[in-house]
């Protein structure tokens, strides 16, 4: 399994790497291996604001459906339209190809609150 050291990660399982105030966002190697094959993403407001632990969209799996939670507070800037297309990607590279959305932050301290790589690999047994 896959903690890449330079992002930050959240209980619920989505990492955030940022540069600058911009916030790369995706759902983390053990969450797409506990989800199964990916088959949508839901993320359906490309300019929403959304509150840290606010829900911005659904990732569904041949098993089941997640909500998928803002790491930090911020707007939508981006959502990765190619996962759409290619829902696959978030099993095969959820560091990668399969990011979801990039949010412009509102609030960098927000960051503090999150787990680093060490952290979380204690939070999810590895």
């Amino acid at each position: 399994m896959n903690f890449p050291a330079d992002l930050k990660y959240t209980k619920d399982h989505e990492w955030i790497r940022v540069e600058g105030s911009i916030g790369t966002i995706g759902v983390t190697d053990h969450a797409q291996g506990e989800l199964g094959d990916v088959v949508y993403v839901d993320i359906p407001d490309a300019s929403a604001t959304v509150a840290s632990g606010g829900t911005f969209g659904t990732i569904e799996a041949v098993k089941t459906v997640a909500d998928l939670y803002a790491p930090v507070s911020g707007t939508i800037t981006e959502v990765n339209g190619d996962v759409n297309n290619a829902p696959e990607s978030v099993n095969k590279d959820p560091y990668g190809a399969g990011w979801l959305v990039k949010m412009n932050l509102s609030d960098l301290s927000e960051l503090d609150g999150l787990m680093d790589a060490e952290a979380y690999k204690a939070l999810v047994g590895q």
